[in-house]
């Protein structure tokens, strides 16, 4: 990850980062954090395992490491941009946003090097972004549906989201076929 930096001894404080607000620099730090773990949870995988699927209806490894990628990329549209993806963005990123069919037929044959790759490539943009903003924007408010929520609140999903497919994903490799 190009920005911010944080040495490996640092990874576990939860502190202010220059450049950042507060609470801009708390997320960010749980942030880096929860890809520090992905990212060890992952590491050594061969393109066979990236590509294992449980069954006809699983998700490889490699598809929910570009379903996390893809969930940074959306919420830096959605809350930096405040709009949806269009066509071209869907067409790039629905099928790992999604993790349907079009996922478990298309996102395989990368090594582990591609994954990180974009993984870094966009979680750099996303701090690069988040420079620009603070505190307040964090508790800006969008309404969808009946619910209320906040910038925060998506910023905490991203790596919440990625929390949870880091469990499905050391699930998937305790289950690899040597």
């Amino acid at each position: 990850m190009n920005k911010p930096i944080i040495s490996p001894e640092k990874i576990c404080l939860i502190t202010d980062i220059p450049g950042y607000t507060h609470d801009i620099s708390r997320l960010i730090c749980m942030m880096n954090y929860s890809r520090q773990v992905t990212l060890r949870s992952v590491k050594g995988l061969t393109v066979a395992e990236l590509d294992y699927q449980l069954d006809d209806k699983s998700n490889s490894i490699g598809a929910l490491l570009l379903h996390i990628a893809a969930c940074d990329f959306f919420y830096q549209v959605f809350t930096f941009e405040e709009r949806e993806l269009n066509e071209e963005e869907m067409a790039k990123w629905g099928p790992a946003l999604n993790l349907g069919i079009e996922a478990r037929e298309n996102i395989k044959g990368n090594d582990l090097e591609y994954y990180v790759n974009i993984l870094n490539e966009i979680r750099s943009c996303t701090y690069e972004l988040l420079e620009g903003k603070d505190d307040k924007w964090l508790e800006e408010k969008v309404t969808s549906g009946v619910n209320e929520f906040n910038n925060h609140y998506f910023w905490f999903h991203v790596f919440e989201d990625e929390i949870n497919h880091r469990g499905q994903i050391n699930f998937i490799k305790k289950r690899l076929k040597k």
